[in-house]
């Protein structure tokens, strides 16, 4: 095409199209989709990949194909010596055979869609589409040869390596600004952080150190750690982006991203809000974290955008160091420079996982994520599949029903898209973000528990994979308090299998591999983060349990000095009863054997009826259940699995009377929020996980107001193991008297008049 280009390279030039063609010279790589495999690519493509490794992996591509990536560049220098008459001419050509070819990749991107969901259903391994070749999917691309035996289907197996980073270089653009200081960066001396066998062994035995701090908006802030240093530190009054050593382009994306929390002087001044410069600097020092107080309703978007930003950060000095080190390899001579030095990557390229409870959330983080990286809309960049993943995770306003009424902050939980069964790949390089990449070929993982629960798998399952969890350094698990009331131990199953060493190498250069990852080190070098809206003691576990790193860990543990029973507006006695419980194990048993002997009798009688028992735990509520039926007691339930006719009929039945109990989940009401007619007394078999659910249920007792409030009654149970619910309830200081008195029988009576 060029003067200077050669015969060779017209040749490979011309087997493109012209869309081909343009794509490659506006965005520097060529277009994913309907590619050909030109003769001089395909022998390195099946160069002893399948010796090398049951399956197909970016990386062994990489090392496998050097002769590509040279080739490419061959191939974009010659693009960029096109004379510009000819240039003009292929974007007339072009412009007007645009539309037509925009429907065709439309049309092939629904049919991988469809393929791709049927692939999920069946528990694959990816978030992207299997090859025919590859029914396991494990690695979300076909062996050589597929994107020629079948063109139109997005396996992308000839240009993995191009998204593969160890076949790519900084550019010159760039240069060494790109490439993490060593001197004060966070990152670097996270990174190179070294341990000694010693320290590891004594980790298991070591008794951790705490530490207090009061901080003006994170209030109560505990530092604790199992290695022997323990290092804390306040926050200081201002801080400016230089001095928390951002990855550009993030210094100016991020003050245009952020600038709808910063208002007033703030705008000025900082670009984080107080809350964000705190969380910030707890998250940018690599610490775990563990906060409490994020509410949807309140500060759950600020909060997001912090955490998005750290996790950008974090993947582009990482890609950056990585993207450095091959420049240097490639400009070395061989036998030159110490292998060690290069030493920069994990065993797996996953190194962030964000857990998310909805589509929603996930389509919020991705949206923070182009934000981030493009800020100025001179600069855009390149989104692969952007609108496929806005057509699969965002939501129809049509499918909403009209006039619900529903208190603020369930709507605030359930907004958009709220499927709870996903999980989806990110790749970021150079100014592209690519959707849908295979697992081991992306930086980012998001995805919800259940999403991950069907790739990992259980013991004695053919299909299942853990692997991409081995080398994960960044775990963020936001909304945790709404895994409690999806499934809970779909996150325990998460816990525990993250880190592991994997099963298979995927095609790994072992030479570019940190020594600690090697070591199986690697959980005392993953950073936490846990948000949710409560203290929980499942949550507390899991945060105790398996943050391990070795910077330490930090915990919010503000207590509420006033609970949600003073949000209690009907005029009703609330009668708490203390059970006497030897251990935690006994618990279940001995509250069951207490409601069963000591309150169940109360309420036998015909004049005790309209009562709705209020069971927070599903398995509570079907031994209950179970318990009734046998007995022959007159009840309805309604749990979260209880059809539409089913509640409706319960429903009604309790307001007539014509049922004396009611059997009510507390997922049932976290899902539904129905407003219960006809109660008259109130049973809290435990207290309410979410501590406004306790003002909520009793307040329904005024929807059916005739005259009755002073038969009202509620009763609750408790014992020694609920402090932290019973604080939230009845606040901090009355729940340490009730836990403390001698008397297993205290009464608090609301909205005197």
């Amino acid at each position: 095409m060029g003067k200077r280009g050669s015969r060779s390279q017209s040749q490979l030039l011309g087997s493109l199209t012209k869309k081909q063609k343009k794509h490659l010279r506006d965005f520097g790589e060529e277009h994913p989709f309907y590619d050909r495999v030109s003769r001089k690519e395909a022998k390195p493509q099946t160069c002893q990949l399948s010796e090398s490794s049951d399956t197909s992996s970016s990386e062994s591509e990489a090392e496998s194909e050097p002769e590509q990536v040279s080739g490419y560049h061959r191939l974009l220098a010659t693009l960029k010596n096109v004379s510009k008459e000819e240039e003009e001419e292929e974007e007339a050509e072009e412009d007007s055979v645009m539309d037509e070819t925009e429907m065709n990749l439309e049309d092939g991107d629904s049919d991988i869609s469809e393929e791709e969901d049927m692939a999920a259903e069946s528990t694959d391994m990816q978030s992207s589409v299997a090859s025919p070749a590859d029914p396991e999917g494990k690695d979300g691309h076909g062996p050589p040869g597929t994107s020629e035996e079948s063109p139109e289907e997005f396996t992308d197996a000839k240009h993995e390596s191009l998204f593969s980073l160890e076949t790519n270089f900084l550019e010159e653009e760039s240069g060494g600004d790109s490439s993490p200081k060593a001197s004060q960066d966070p990152f670097v001396q996270h990174v190179n952080t070294k341990l000694k066998e010693k320290e590891i062994q004594a980790v298991a035995t070591n008794p951790k150190t705490t530490h207090q701090l009061k901080w003006p908006i994170l209030g109560q802030v505990v530092f604790s750690s199992k290695f022997q240093k323990l290092e804390t530190f306040k926050p200081p009054k201002d801080i400016d982006l230089k001095s928390v050593h951002l990855q550009k382009p993030l210094e100016s994306t991020w003050i245009k991203t952020n600038s709808q929390f910063l208002s007033g002087p703030q705008k000025s001044n900082s670009p984080f809000t107080p809350l964000q410069k705190e969380l910030f600097l707890i998250m940018n020092s690599y610490r775990d974290l563990f906060y409490p107080e994020r509410t949807a309703l309140k500060n759950g978007e600020e909060i997001r955008h912090v955490y998005c930003l750290h996790v950008i950060n974090h993947v582009l000095k990482a890609n950056a160091q990585v993207l450095g080190n091959n420049s240097r390899r490639r400009s070395q001579k061989l036998g030159v420079g110490d292998d060690d030095d290069f030493r920069d990557q994990g065993l797996t390229r996953p190194k962030v996982l964000i857990v998310v409870p909805f589509r929603e959330a996930a389509l919020r983080v991705v949206q923070l994520f182009i934000s981030l990286l493009e800020g100025d809309s001179k600069k855009k960049i390149i989104v692969s599949n952007k609108k496929r993943f806005n057509g699969e995770y965002g939501s129809d306003p049509e499918e909403r029903p009209p006039n619900l009424k529903r208190p603020e902050d369930y709507e605030a939980v359930f907004v958009g898209n709220i499927d709870d069964h996903f999980r989806i790949g990110v790749a970021i390089l150079q100014r592209s973000i690519r959707l849908y990449a295979p697992f081991y070929s992306s930086d980012i993982l998001i995805a919800s528990p259940l999403g991950l629960r069907t790739i990992i798998g259980g013991e004695g399952e053919k299909k299942r994979d853990f692997d991409f969890l081995s080398s994960i350094e960044l775990l963020i698990i936001d909304q945790a308090d709404i895994y409690l009331m999806q499934n809970w131990e779909h996150v325990l199953h998460l816990m525990n299998h993250m880190n592991l060493l994997p099963l298979d190498s995927h095609g790994v250069d072992f030479s570019r591999v940190r020594m600690w990852s090697l070591n199986n080190w690697s959980k005392y070098y993953r950073q936490t983060l846990l948000f949710g809206a409560l203290q929980d003691a499942q949550i507390n576990s899991v945060f105790n349990k398996y943050c391990v790193n070795v910077q330490g860990q930090v915990a919010v543990r503000s207590v509420p000095m006033t609970g949600s029973i003073s949000r209690v507006l009907v005029q009703l006695p609330h009668v708490f009863q203390r059970m006497q419980v030897e251990s935690l194990a006994s618990v279940i048993d001995a509250r069951f054997n207490f409601f069963v002997n000591k309150i169940l009798p109360q309420y036998r009688d015909a004049v005790m009826s309209h009562t709705l028992i209020y069971v927070p735990s599903y398995f509570d509520f079907v031994r209950l259940r179970n318990y009734f039926k046998k007995e022959e007691l007159n009840f309805a339930h309604i749990c979260e699995y209880t059809q539409k006719s089913g509640v409706s009929r319960a429903r009604h039945f309790f307001l007539q009377g014509e049922k004396q109990f009611l059997l009510l989940t507390e997922r049932f009401h976290f899902y539904k929020r129905y407003t219960i007619k006809g109660i008259r007394n109130l049973i809290f078999y435990e207290l309410p996980t979410y501590p406004h659910f306790y003002s909520e249920v009793c307040n329904m007792l005024r929807a059916t107001s005739r005259g009755e409030e002073a038969a009202w009654t509620c009763t609750v149970l408790y014992s020694k193991y609920d402090a932290q619910r019973l604080a939230a309830v009845v606040g901090v200081e009355r729940a340490a008297q009730m836990l403390q008195s001698k008397k297993n029988v205290h009464l608090f009576i609301t909205g005197e008049r």
